[in-house]
């Protein structure tokens, strides 16, 4: 079995260390060869060995060496090997060793007495101990620091032993008295953490007599005395509350930033006043500003949202110091600071926030900026839900994000035109200036799906006769001319609107007409060749106008579908607001004839793949809608589909609001809780920062905020019984789990009438968990318990498996007795919390992610909806799919689920089901995750669950 030891040391167990021949060489003269010797005997106890012949062997030939190094691995040695019987009782053995080290303490080397005094501190033999104490205490006045500061450590470890205060009575006044005169920052740490440790009011009343001379001390102190402030505030009366926060006051100025980060800390864990909150909030903006490494500031970040969550009012003055965060190349910070920065909007600050923005999205079309695409599309998704939230704010930016219709970052130019789209129907005033904007730039956009949704705000919005005729205009310009492809007399198909090379005498073909370029420049078209008439214009600059052809040749017939049906609103609403029936009926006929060589370029071999079904029948609808229009139909196309649009915001707005309710913490104070009006009370000596703090603990005592609900029965739940009642041990684990670590309190009780020596928790794992610490044996008395604790650490979101077992010696039985521990399977649901992500970025994490596990609907449920929520709760996963979608009884439901986990893994959740004749539900849930483990423990978390109505 591994034992403990403060030196880890590699040792290979193939090789043949052998007792003899460690024997023999330590019993040489050779050095060297003593000091390997040493380090193989080392190794060999580490991995279980026990070695009990070399022990008189290396007092005869070790202990007298001069040789440092072996002297540190004799220490070494005597720390790893058992230093009592089975009784309990120090090894008579050990009384050997007691002369070697007081040599050692009272030896003229300095590195000899310190790593001595080292040793000590691992200790716990009052006998072995005993004889050493007057050579540690003269040590306490050694002229070098190396030597004091181990001896105030080893003086603190004997004194906080069961019976150290009879070993070392007056260690706290010695260690006083030595902190006095002490010059050594290290020196003096060790002393002032022995007085916080093993007497806390002497290291008060030094504290306090030293208050105005804090800022002077070492970094090293400073951060023991902070320590000790949390301590005695937590634990006693706050009596000196106003003079402790006065002392971190003055360190929020000390050179280090560890310390002023501790001190910003401690200010909000004494004080809620909201002049202590906002010099915490300024303290943490500065090292925010000041700190490059991106870890730092990730957790500062986390620090001012913790703030935020609590104190909001206070952090809306800072809101433009986290702004400048935004500095930081790592898109993780920006990411975070974004967020922030959205929770802390308010009509004050919005406008201030929002220019910053703009020039943030300015600065993205630099070239030379690392991610800059990705950057972007973050800028926009904020400053999209600043100007939903604040809409008065949407004019001073959608002009400038509307240039990024044609990113070459399809993600930024798709967040663009989803922008522009909400903005334009929850901003009348800014419909007709949109309008013209996108129409002006609709020649720049290269996205198919960015295509898409800027033609169905030109279909919807265009409503004056100047915008229909600018837009009908724009499409028909941008699918160039038709029809889109030739057959040649030799049988090969061609695009029509192909450029050809450009002569400095153009030849002029039939149906040719003068068109502008988005450059400024003129060219000739025609429905067979286009031939630039101007040899200073680049081959190809008017193909760089007819995207819409572009993409339609390429075989997006999606695309294709979107121009018919934005031809046909904009059609019918021509009609209604031009009053020349001749202009009307000539833009539905070149509709009609732009509809109809989509069609035949969709059934024709020009290109690989025909047009599908659903593109064809929504075209030949149109066709036959334009043909023969009715009052109804009109009515639906230039209406109906506009005001869903709305109640979609509507609903989507809904959501937001109640999300945000939800978050709402709800505090209830209690009937009999006790509250000091401050008015009433004396306020001589109180600072303006303790009289705040007493008003506003007022409040929120009053208001509920101190009262924590407790889930007494969520804790019940999490306390396993780990070996039956019959068993001689009996052992039940309370699991506590924080994110990324594991902690068993494992309760272990001896139910039987002996002692158990040598009792030992033996833990193993199974999956992504590793056991940071193996617990260390203990003796049990009879009918007598132990609390034993073991740390897990865990690495990824996957459901692991906890197990091991009991094993103990009784005095009767010398033969170990080994009791076998339960299994502890750790639920994968606490590390998977819900989240929400827009329905673009889950279709994108859909297609990308490769792991999918499907499992089949098993289930004695019969309503589609309370199944769907009973997998929501059982999985504490988030439905993206809107309630309005879920409406109605129709036999079929499908919803999407999203979570993310503690690691930063994404899970995604798929439900398709289909009520049969005989009442029962079938159909499948699909997970999809980027790592394995999550989709298998997911899947099998459904599959155990889906059964269950509760």
């Amino acid at each position: 079995m591994e034992k403990p030891c403060s030196l880890l040391v590699h040792f290979d167990k193939g090789s043949a260390a052998m007792a003899n021949e460690i024997k023999a060489d330590l019993e040489g003269s050779d050095g060297p060869a003593k000091a390997d010797a040493m380090r193989r005997a080392i190794s060999l106890l580490l991995n279980g060995e026990t070695l009990p012949q070399l022990f008189i062997t290396i007092v005869r030939y070790v202990l007298p060496s001069e040789d440092h190094t072996v002297q540190k691995l004799l220490l070494l040695y005597l720390e790893i090997i058992d230093r009592r019987d089975p009784a309990g009782r120090a090894l008579p053995e050990m009384i050997l060793i007691c002369q070697n080290l007081r040599n050692n303490l009272q030896s003229p080397n300095e590195y000899i007495r310190g790593v001595t005094l080292r040793f000590l501190c691992r200790l716990s033999e009052p006998e072995v101990l005993e004889p050493l104490v007057p050579s540690v205490l003269t040590n306490l006045e050694h002229r070098h620091q190396f030597i004091r500061r181990h001896a105030v450590s080893a003086v603190s470890a004997i004194y906080r032993l069961p019976h150290g205060d009879q070993l070392i009575p007056d260690a706290p006044e010695l260690v006083e008295r030595m902190l006095a005169s002490e010059q050594d920052a290290s020196a003096r740490r060790n002393a002032f953490l022995m007085l916080c440790a093993c007497a806390q009011e002497r290291a008060v009343s030094y504290l306090l007599a030293n208050a105005d001379r804090v800022a002077e001390w070492p970094d090293l102190l400073q951060m023991a005395v902070l320590d000790l402030i949390r301590k005695v505030c937590r634990s006693q009366n706050r009596a000196n509350k106003g003079r402790y926060i006065t002392i971190i006051t003055s360190l929020l100025s000390a050179t280090s930033t560890a310390v002023v980060y501790e001190c910003a800390g401690a200010l909000v864990s004494l004080s809620s006043a909201p002049t202590a909150v906002r010099a915490a909030a300024n303290t943490y903006c500065q090292l925010l500003s000041s700190q490059s490494d991106n870890n730092v500031k990730l957790i500062l970040l986390d620090r001012l949202n913790e703030l935020r969550t609590s104190h909001r009012d206070v952090m809306v003055g800072v809101v433009m110091d986290v702004l400048r965060a935004l500095a930081s190349p790592n898109l993780d910070v920006k990411r975070k600071v974004l967020d922030l920065v959205l929770d802390l909007l308010t009509p004050r600050n919005v406008e201030e926030v929002v220019l910053y923005l703009k020039k943030e999205v300015v600065k993205t079309q630099a070239g030379d900026l690392e991610k800059g695409g990705e950057y972007r599309q973050m800028l926009v998704q904020t400053i999209h839900a600043c100007a939903v939230e604040y809409p008065e704010v949407a004019g001073s930016v959608v002009h400038l994000l509307m240039d990024f219709l044609g990113d070459t970052n399809v993600a930024a130019a798709v967040d663009v035109v989803l922008f522009v789209r909400e903005i334009i129907e929850t901003n009348p005033k800014l419909r007709v200036s949109m309008i013209q904007r996108l129409i002006d730039t609709f020649y720049q956009i290269r996205a198919s799906r960015v295509c898409s949704t800027a033609l169905w705000i030109l279909g919807e919005y265009s409503l004056s006769l100047s915008e229909v005729e600018s837009a009908i205009a724009t499409i028909k310009q941008c699918l160039g001319d038709l029809p889109f492809y030739t057959v040649s007399d030799e049988g090969e198909t061609t695009d029509s609107a192909k450029p050809v090379q450009p002569v400095v005498n153009s030849v002029t073909v039939s149906s040719r007409r003068p068109v502008v370029l988005a450059d400024g420049t003129y060219a000739t078209q025609s429905a067979a060749t286009e031939i630039i008439s101007t040899p200073s214009v680049a081959p190809g600059s008017l193909a760089s106008t007819l995207n819409l052809r572009s993409l339609i040749l390429s075989g997006d017939f999606n695309l294709s579908a979107v121009v018919a049906c934005t031809l046909t609103k904009l059609v019918l609403r021509l009609e209604e607001v031009q009053p020349s029936k001749v202009e009307s009926n000539k833009a539905c006929t070149e509709a009609l004839l732009i509809m109809t060589s989509i069609l035949q370029l969709g059934q024709s071999s020009y290109l690989p793949h025909p047009i599908d079904n659903d593109s064809y029948d929504r075209i030949v609808l149109c066709l036959r809608l334009l043909c023969n229009p009715g009052d109804d139909v009109r009515n639906i196309w230039l209406h109906s589909c506009r005001q869903s649009f709305a109640k979609m915001l509507a609903e989507k707005q809904f959501r937001e609001t109640e999300e945000v309710k939800a978050k709402a913490q709800i505090s209830h104070a209690q009937p009999d809780d006790l509250i000091d009006f401050y008015h009433l009370k004396s306020r001589k000596g109180m600072s303006q920062l303790e009289l705040e703090d007493e008003v506003h603990d007022d409040l929120k005592a009053a208001t509920g905020g101190f009262t924590k609900d407790a889930d007494d029965a969520n804790k019940l739940n999490r306390i396993l019984q780990l070996t039956g009642f019959s068993d001689p041990v009996y052992a039940e684990a309370f699991v506590t789990v924080h994110h990324y670590d594991i902690v068993l309190d494992v309760t272990v009780i001896n139910r039987t009438k002996e002692t158990l020596q040598n009792l030992c928790l033996e833990l193993a794992t199974m999956g992504d968990l590793k056991l940071v610490d193996r617990p260390q044996n203990y003796t049990l008395a009879p009918e007598s318990s132990k609390q034993i604790r073991a740390n897990i650490k865990v690495s990824s979101t996957e459901t692991g498996v906890i197990f091991g077992n009991i094993v103990y010696e009784t005095s009767n039985v010398m033969e170990r007795s080994v009791v076998v521990l339960n299994d502890i399977h750790i639920d994968i649901m606490d590390y998977i919390s819900p989240a929400t992500c827009a329905d673009v970025t889950f279709r994108n994490m859909w297609a990308e992610f490769e792991w999918e596990n499907k499992v089949a609907v098993n289930t004695v449920i019969q309503d589609e909806k309370e199944f769907l929520n009973h997998i929501i709760k059982s999985t504490n996963m988030k439905c993206l799919t809107p309630p309005s979608a879920l409406d109605g009884e129709c036999g079929f439901l499908a919803a999407n689920l999203y979570a993310k986990s503690v690691f930063g893994e994404d899970a995604l959740v798929n439900i398709s089901i289909e009520k049969q004749l005989d009442g029962k539900l079938s159909g499948y849930i699909r997970i999809r995750s980027k790592t394995q483990g999550i989709a298998l423990s997911l899947g099998d978390k459904i599959t155990l669950k889906q059964k269950g109505g509760s």
